[in-house]
């Protein structure tokens, strides 16, 4: 810094860009409260007393899914005939198996589909090993939608047993969905494939099994 004297007062004076040129290739930096300020003032955005937002997060690229060629979903169907039966509840899983067995053993994971084509029989799964239930069943179906002269049914055209049958087909239904492991219907171990059948004089019946999965 230069000071000059004036009578008895000394006189700084601020040192100039000029002045730093001339004896130092290095200035020091002008550190005066207004270069300060004006310093200041050029990091905050104009016009705004909040600072700037941050900026958005980075948009991940999405995974790819696997091979449509590895994961491609198939199809099976194929009709199966039951013959007649008396009426009563018939354990039928080793027919079903029998079969479908040729295209369920190339299905890893899946759904088997059956649907009865008929309004007077049933399907449902349940016990596979006391033939008792199947029998108990039928008393229950009985003693629950009643039959004969005394029923109050209107549709008879078809014989006394024919609209019970109906109630009854409704009750269980006449479709079932089935998972697929590993080529094999993923039953619990005491499960079977029930054809229930509610007419005194029935015939053959056709279920639509259809097998979809990978």
């Amino acid at each position: 810094m230069d000071s000059f004297g004036i009578g008895s007062q000394e006189v700084v004076q601020p040192f100039s860009q000029a002045s730093a040129e001339a004896g130092n290739k290095h200035p020091l930096p002008d550190t005066t409260p207004q270069s300060l300020a004006a310093s200041r003032a050029s990091c905050q955005p104009a016009n705004s007393s909040h600072p700037s937002p941050p900026p958005p997060p980075r948009r991940l690229d999405p995974i790819s899914p696997p091979s449509p060629c590895s994961m491609a979903a198939k199809w099976a169907q194929k009709t199966v005939v039951i013959p007649a039966q008396r009426r009563g509840c018939h354990l039928i899983t080793p027919k079903i198996l029998k079969e479908i067995e040729g295209d369920l053993s190339g299905f890893k994971c899946g759904l088997a589909h059956l649907f009865l084509q008929h309004t007077s029989a049933s399907l449902t799964i349940n016990e596979n090993y006391d033939s008792d239930v199947q029998a108990d069943t039928e008393t229950f179906l009985n003693r629950i939608v009643p039959e004969g002269r005394s029923a109050p049914w209107k549709h008879t055209l078809e014989g006394p047993d024919d609209m019970p049958a109906h109630i009854k087909s409704s009750m269980f239904g006449c479709a079932l969905t089935i998972p697929i492991t590993d080529g094999h219907l993923n039953m619990g171990t005491w499960q079977g494939i029930w054809l229930c059948e509610h007419r005194d004089h029935a015939s053959a019946r056709k279920i639509v099994i259809t097998l979809n999965g990978i």
